[in-house]
Formats: C-alpha cells, structure tokens, sequence
C-alpha cells in the first residue's frame, strides 16, 4: 500500500460530549496509520495540497471515523426483520437455535456471510465483533470474508454446552470439546493466509452463562488469559437471563463472569440493562466495556440501559446492532434508537402516572455523546487505535455524502449541527467510499469527487 493524503472536512469527536469539525489534510502511511494530520491555513496543509496523489472530498461531503458495531450476530442475518414476537428464552429456541445448527453447511454460511460483510461495509461499518456460531469451518469462512472485503473483524466460535438450554443437535458435547474448538479456532484465524497484520482476529465468546457449563465457564476463562485473547458474551440481557444467573450462582452475571476470569480486558458485554452501580464499577476496574442495543433492547431487555451512568462513570461503551435481535443492520440507525431510548427512559412513557413519577431523571444523552458512541467509544471499548481521525490512529474512515438520502449538510453547520443531522439522517444511501487501515474498501462516491 502506498501513503496517500486525504484533504477536505473531517469531522470527529474530541470527548463524548465535544464533536470538532475542520478541513484538514491528513497524511496516511504505508501500514495505514494516520502519520500527520494538518489544518487549513497552516504551511504544512500548503504542503500536502500540492502533491499530485492527494485526494479531494467534495464540498458537499465530509469524512467521519469508521463505524464499528460491538454486537453482532452474524448467522441471524437472514432472519433479520423476522421473529420478534416471542421472549427472548422462547425465541433462541423456536427461531433462532434451529437457524444456527444450519451453519454446519459452510455452503450455506459462505452464501450469508457475504452479503452480510458487504452490507456492513456499505453501512459504514469498519469494525465489527461476530458471534458465529459453534462450528469451526463455518466460523472460519466468516473470518475469512471479513480478509477477503477488508473489514476488521473480530469473529468468535460460539461456546454452549450446558443441556438444560441449549438443544441436543445445537451445543458441544461437553466443556472438553467447546475448549478444544475453541483453542483450535483461535489459532486457525490467526493463522490465515493474509492476515499477518491481524485485520481479523478470534474472540473467545461463551455465549452466554445459562448456556455454558461451570466447567466450560472456568476453561474459557483460562484460555483468554493464556492466549491474551479478547472475550465477549451477553450480561443481564433480559428479566429472565438476569434471574437465572442470579439463581444459578448467587452472583450478577458481572461478577460471576469476574470469577471464571471472563472478565478483562476489552471483554464486551453486551445489552448489560440489569447492572447496577456495583456492576458498572467492577466493569470499569477490569477495563471492559458494554455494548449498548437498544434497538434489540426495546424487543427483549424489558428494560433501558442506563447511558448517561454508563457515560458518567467513565465505563467503555460503543453501539451493537444485535442482528437478528435488532433488525437493522445499521449502527447509525441504533445511534438514533440510544437517543430516543434515553429520553424516554428520562421522561418515562406511562400517561397515567404524574411526569414527576414518571421516568428516571438526568438519564438523556445528546446526539454528539450518540455520534461518539457509534466512532470513537466502540473503538475504544475494543482497544482499536481508531475511531478519532487524529495522528496515530489507524486510517478507518466513512465519507459522508452531505446532500444524498434525507442528509442536509449546509457549509455553515457547526460540528455539533453535522453530528446531529448525520446521526439522524445518516444511512447506507448517505455513505461515499469508506476506507479500512488506510485501504480504500468501498468505491462509491459522490459524482464530483477527486474534481480538484
């Protein structure tokens, strides 16, 4: 890959609640890093403008962060806008159980998995981080698909053994098998032809506690620590998941995941409605994250996380799509939904109660905090050295086209105003080219792009 300069309107987030919006030159290396970034009216913006191989954005256009979803599932894809109609404990097992054992078939995961990286991509999605499903060779084409269109990606073999939840035709044997898969998978992904940079990486994802084994729990846990490899499941995901851990060991699904030593770091959790305080700060302690979904939330959680806590206490958090749970496959699209969902869960949504008895006060977000949370805060929670635009990162990049779609960007729109308006109105008719580690991926572009 040779260095490249990209010059036009950046716009990224300094802190959760402060967006910056400048023209800038940005000066990406050989490996994909952003080696300098220079502002308008400055010698060195002078400088890079006149290289012949510097690209342009349009006027109308800008360029964001790459987005990354923390939550998703990748062998539910075809059955994304289908099956909410059940509880979360019923709809495992009538849709979405029977589902996954299909991806035996690597025929068949190869068919979805392609359309579903590609629809990411044209999504604005950089970086994603897959549960697969419990076999290897399946897992592993969906590894290989995120190599093939250059997408991060961090893609876990699914981990369930326990009897009494997971159906016989849909689980490892026992917790000696799970591991063993698990152990094998890890360094097959690492292993694969073209990945030497680690653009994809495996995760270690029990999937969740009621359907692990004590045994596979505590195997996981070791594994993580002697292969260093990042960790994700689900945590005090519904009424119904919370109590049973709750039942089953005594402990939240926090600290009994703290006790297999699951819970480290940029292990992501991900919906974690039910953590309390304590919850939160052992969270933070461990350097782990949460991966809000409030799309898939308001169908199965029966309750809101709390954002503006999580926000406050300084815990990581980014933005998960939770296909099939959630039905789009956009994160902008769950960026709105953890707006909307924040004011409501501030002013409450039962008319018969007074407002004063209504909702949970202070517990809004704003759009910029939204904005941060699908870029920068995903990133983060991943430990990615991405997400902010600035030197030292890694080049993962969207190009917003600010006149396409129902998108309106105006030149004289302030940085909070384009935050706004993109986490609105932002969709895949919105999105230009979009770039992974310095590697242009996407090629769609506004019709007056490179016109300099």
């Amino acid at each position: 890959m040779t260095a490249v300069v990209i010059i036009g309107r950046v716009l990224t987030s300094e802190t959760p609640q402060s967006a910056r919006l400048e023209n800038v030159a940005l000066l990406v290396d050989t490996e994909g890093t952003i080696h300098e970034r220079a502002t308008l009216d400055t010698a060195r913006y002078d400088a890079l403008s006149t290289r012949k191989d510097a690209v342009w954005l349009p006027d109308e256009t800008l360029l964001i962060p790459g987005l990354t979803d923390l939550h998703i599932h990748a062998p539910q894809w075809r059955q994304a806008g289908m099956a909410l109609d059940r509880p979360l404990e019923d709809w495992l097992g009538i849709y979405t159980f029977p589902l996954e054992a299909r991806y035996a078939d690597p025929a068949f995961a190869k068919e979805i998995y392609d359309d579903l990286v590609r629809t990411l991509l044209e999504n604005g999605t950089t970086t994603a981080l897959y549960f697969a499903t419990i076999h290897e060779e399946a897992s592993l084409v969906l590894a290989r698909t995120c190599l093939r269109y250059g997408q991060r990606g961090f893609v876990g073999l699914v981990a369930m053994d326990h009897p009494d939840l997971c159906p016989p035709d849909y689980r490892q044997a026992s917790a000696r098998e799970a591991l063993d898969a698990t152990r094998r998978f890890i360094g097959a992904v690492r292993a694969l032809p073209g990945n030497e940079c680690g653009l994809v990486q495996p995760v270690i994802t029990p999937r969740f506690i009621p359907a692990c084994s004590d045994a596979l729990l505590e195997g996981l846990g070791i594994l993580a620590a002697e292969l260093n490899v990042r960790v994700q499941t689900h945590a005090s995901e519904s009424d119904w998941e919370h109590q049973h851990v709750l039942d089953r060991t005594g402990q939240t699904d926090t600290h009994a995941l703290d006790r297999f030593g699951l819970l480290r770091d940029y292990t992501v959790l991900a919906h974690a409605g039910f953590l309390d305080q304590a919850d939160r700060t052992l969270v933070r302690a461990r350097k782990a994250a949460l991966a809000h979904c409030p799309t898939s939330n308001a169908f199965f959680a029966g309750a809101a996380l709390p954002v503006r806590d999580v926000l406050d206490e300084h815990v990581h958090c980014g933005l998960g799509t939770d296909i099939s749970g959630g039905y789009s496959p956009s994160i902008f699209e769950n960026a709105r939904q953890a707006v909307l969902t924040s004011r409501l869960l501030e002013s409450g949504t039962n008319p018969h109660l007074p407002a004063s008895e209504r909702g949970l006060p202070n517990s809004r977000i704003d759009f910029q905090e939204a904005f941060w949370l699908a870029t920068r805060g995903g990133a983060e929670a991943l430990g990615v050295s991405a997400g902010q635009l600035m030197p030292g990162q890694m080049f993962d990049a969207v190009e917003i086209l600010g006149t396409s779609g129902a998108l309106r960007l105006h030149p004289k729109d302030d940085a909070a105003t384009c935050a706004q308006k993109i986490v609105c109105h932002a969709s895949s008719q919105t999105i230009g080219r979009v770039w992974v580690n310095g590697r242009q991926i996407k090629e769609k572009a506004s019709p007056h792009a490179d016109r300099h």
